[in-house]
């Protein structure tokens, strides 16, 4: 009893690193800027106002850069699911000359940052009249860096089903997409819960390429709209960047709470073998 009393006392202090910012950012963004900087500073707002969240969405269009980003976010998650776990399942369970060096050229792209291509790549969706639109924040994802790294993630968990599923599979007079689709997926929940998250949250808080691609703040993304409250002085408006960035954070929040198992599990699962 004393040790699970001072495991729990060890985690509840390695978590406040992590639970105080949030806890600060949430708390801060219901009090007024003159008591943001008061000192010693307050826990808990002493005078609690809603005036910053008002402000969110009187001072830029925020509810539409806000489903902005949950529909990009929700179209990349689902587009690379497709791409990586049929990726994934090829170079798990399909036999190939050359498979080991093709994994191994897609995932040198996980070596490659994001800034050596955003110039090559601003010029070719430039041509294609795709510049200010949410195509380049929807395709870069899904056949980019992110998606490699789901590939990968789903390629380590189909390599550790046994073989005798598709034997039996085969049996039953399934092809090899129907092995994929009707036996193999189906058992990937957790390294799909895994790629979901990892892929929504690269998606949600992409920041790069929207300062790139976008100009109009009708299609602002939220990391973009963040950097938009300022003062007449170009100053932080400290209050009212902490109240969007307190709505940003929810829909990630939500998520994982809900897929945390599947995440683990799908984490846990990925290294067994290679």
């Amino acid at each position: 009893m004393r040790l699970k009393l001072l495991v729990y006392g060890v985690l509840l202090v390695c978590c406040v690193p992590f639970v105080f910012p949030i806890w600060w950012m949430a708390t801060t963004s219901l009090k007024p800027v003159s008591e943001i900087f008061a000192f010693p500073p307050t826990l808990l707002p002493t005078s609690p106002t809603l005036e910053a969240y008002r402000q969110v969405f009187e001072l830029q269009p925020f509810g539409r850069q806000y489903l902005n980003s949950l529909y990009i976010a929700l179209v990349v998650t689902i587009g690379t699911l497709a791409v990586s776990a049929l990726a994934g399942y090829a170079f798990a369970r399909i036999r190939f000359r050359g498979a080991g060096i093709v994994f191994v050229i897609v995932l040198s792209g996980l070596l490659v940052p994001n800034e050596v291509t955003i110039i090559p790549l601003y010029r070719m969706f430039d041509t294609f009249g795709l510049v200010d639109t949410h195509w380049p924040l929807i395709l870069i994802p899904m056949l980019g860096a992110p998606s490699v790294l789901a590939t990968f993630i789903m390629r380590q968990f189909f390599i550790t089903l046994p073989a005798e599923l598709e034997e039996a599979g085969r049996v039953d007079g399934l092809g090899r997409f129907g092995l994929f689709w009707r036996v193999c997926l189906p058992l990937a929940r957790p390294a799909i819960g895994a790629v979901a998250i990892f892929t929504f949250l690269h998606s949600w808080n992409l920041y790069l390429e929207p300062i790139v691609f976008l100009s109009s703040k009708q299609k602002f993304t939220i990391p973009q709209a963040l950097t938009q409250y300022v003062d007449a002085y170009g100053g932080p408006m400290w209050n009212t960047q902490l109240a969007a960035a307190t709505l940003s954070a929810l829909p990630v929040l939500i998520i994982f709470v809900l897929a945390q198992r599947q995440f683990v599990e799908g984490l846990a699962q990925t290294g067994l073998k290679g």
